[in-house]
């Protein structure tokens, strides 16, 4: 984070970074150059048809977020990963309607802000097209709870 960038753009841009890692190492790299930074992340794999799959997207966000910790283990937290992912997914139904899609969803976290990624491919026979959506939500500052929730 910049002196000049707030946590709302911070966490936004982590999740951007984290959702267009190209592969499982990258990802990781990523994760702990922003953990030193004091940002928790995450992404998670996943396709299939776009309208199918919108609750399967958000259910692995909120489970992934809470099994790295990036969340805690509450109401208030999973209420906004879902409500960021959901937003996020709906800023790409304009392209993914009716088609296949591919990609990431990423979640990061530095205190009270929280930003959910989604980058994705969109299945269009041979001629791909590719789609961003990114969403911010405000959480109550409340540490991950450390082992298995």
């Amino acid at each position: 984070m910049t002196q000049a960038e707030g946590p709302n753009l911070a966490v936004a841009r982590a999740a951007l970074r984290l959702a267009t890692s190209a592969t499982r190492s990258d990802e990781g790299r990523i994760k702990d150059e922003l953990l030193r930074q004091g940002i928790r992340g995450v992404a998670v794999d996943f396709g299939g048809p776009y309208v199918e799959s919108i609750g399967s997207m958000v259910q692995r966000a909120i489970v992934a977020a809470r099994r790295e910790g990036v969340i805690a283990p509450i109401h208030p937290h999973e209420g906004a990963v879902a409500g960021a992912a959901r937003e996020a997914l709906a800023q790409l139904a304009g392209r993914a309607l009716g088609f296949n899609v591919g990609g990431k969803v990423a979640i990061a976290r530095l205190g009270e802000h929280l930003a959910c990624a989604v980058f994705v491919g969109v299945g269009l026979v041979h001629l791909d097209d590719v789609a961003v959506g990114l969403a911010h939500r405000a959480v109550p500052d409340v540490a991950p709870r450390s082992g298995p929730a």
